[in-house]
């Protein structure tokens, strides 16, 4: 499946080809933050069949953590774009909202890190659901 996408002010461009290993919703504390509050609705591709195609994102990771995700966000607009996880080697961790057709994306297969999960948060019924990842 090929999908293209990037950030709010179009400075950040990806495409990516290959099946999604998954997708899903992350209820982490760190993906709240990058939200505004909410779980991140998420896809994980290939990282060998993704690449930037226009621009160049700023990356950040927490210097204080034992195994940090790196997220890349747009520098001009402030979208996170994508995350690479160290627990997901050989991944890049799609936010579904920079998607250019969100549709795409289907339904969720899992809802992680629940421990994380706040009362306004949404699992759908019957969605396999971790307090941390599966496995």
């Amino acid at each position: 499946m090929g999908l293209e996408g990037g950030c709010y002010c179009k400075a950040v461009r990806y495409s990516t080809e290959g099946e999604a290993v998954f997708k899903g919703q992350c209820h982490c504390r760190e993906c709240q933050y990058g939200s505004g509050g909410g779980a991140n609705v998420i896809m994980a591709v290939p990282e060998a069949g993704f690449k930037y195609t226009a621009g160049e994102p700023k990356g950040f990771k927490r210097s204080d953590l034992d195994n940090p995700v790196t997220r890349e966000f747009c520098a001009d607009c402030g979208t996170q774009i994508v995350s690479r996880a160290p627990s997901l080697p050989g991944t890049v961790i799609i936010k579904v909202g920079t998607l250019d057709d969100p549709s795409q994306y289907g339904d969720p297969q899992v809802a992680i890190y629940t421990i994380d999960k706040q009362s306004f948060h949404h699992i759908p019924e019957g969605l396999p659901s971790f307090e941390r990842t599966p496995g």
